[in-house]
């Protein structure tokens, strides 16, 4: 008998992945929380009936989301991450040893658990002792946090809907760019243009945020997995500009071993597309 996982992308979009067992299945206080065994991206891990990573491809989401800022400013030394419950952008994180300290704010504490029971490889590092872990509400984490207590804000939710509506809104980007240092950056998981339901999440991101920050940018990656294959990602600097910023050198100093981000992408991966041009130019009403 054949087992698939199936997500709707859209009412007439399927995307499906053949799988060879469920390895565990929670309900959580707010979340159904799944484990799948598949044979051709391992294990995958999905929120409510949607997939939030697999092994095979989720290096690709979480070098994007943390190298990008890293290799633009290297004096971070303070990060936030609000979601990102599987581990991965704390791993990528931990490899920069100049880093002091990393705060997590997830609120579900068995994804955390699940993770790292099932998901080691992402998960890995959360038991780093530079790592301290909130199970709290992040928009009221960071609605709380002093003035300027963060270099870098990372926000790894889930799409804008449940228990990731919040970290989509005015009042949330507005306390983000309060917590952020005078040269503070904010990354978040930009949704896509490909099909309008995302569109409409990442136009209504994109201006709200576009009210706070000096530079607001978007850039992509393409990550099979997720919604059209074509992934985008928002940069939000006080200071700071990716595209000139970039300290190419220093970073490729460090010796860090990717398996998709380099400096050559980072340059590139700002040059988009025109109907992702044409969608932030949009006005949100």
């Amino acid at each position: 008998m054949d087992l698939w996982y199936t997500e709707n992308h859209t009412d007439d979009v399927q995307f499906s992945i053949k799988v060879d067992r469920q390895l565990c299945t929670h309900q959580s206080e707010f979340q159904r929380i799944d484990i799948f065994e598949s044979k051709e991206f391992g294990r995958i891990l999905t929120l409510d009936g949607y997939l939030m990573v697999t092994e095979k491809d989720e290096y690709i989401y979480h070098e994007m989301i943390t190298h990008v800022p890293l290799a633009t400013n290297p004096d971070i030394k303070k990060v936030l991450v609000v979601g990102g419950g599987d581990g991965g952008t704390v791993r990528e994180l931990c490899r920069y040893n100049h880093i002091e300290k990393i705060d997590m704010v997830e609120i579900d504490e068995m994804v955390v658990s699940v993770c790292k029971e099932f998901l080691p490889k992402l998960a890995c590092s959360l038991d780093d002792k530079r790592v301290t872990i909130y199970y709290e509400d992040g928009m009221r984490f960071v609605r709380n946090a002093p003035d300027s207590q963060y270099d870098l804000i990372i926000v790894d939710s889930t799409d804008p809907f449940g228990v990731g509506e919040g970290l989509f809104t005015k009042e949330f980007y507005g306390n983000c760019f309060r917590a952020l240092t005078d040269d503070g950056i904010l990354v978040n998981q930009h949704e896509s243009t490909f099909y309008d339901s995302y569109a409409n999440s990442m136009k209504r991101a994109h201006s709200r945020i576009k009210e706070f920050f000096s530079t607001a940018l978007v850039y992509q990656a393409h990550i099979p997995t997720y919604p059209s294959g074509h992934w985008l990602f928002g940069f939000a600097s006080k200071k700071y500009d990716p595209r000139t910023d970039l300290k190419a050198d220093w970073w490729n100093s460090l010796g860090l071993v990717t398996q998709y981000y380099n400096t050559i992408l980072h340059t590139g991966c700002f040059a988009i597309p025109n109907n992702v041009r044409n969608t932030l130019r949009e006005t949100y009403k």
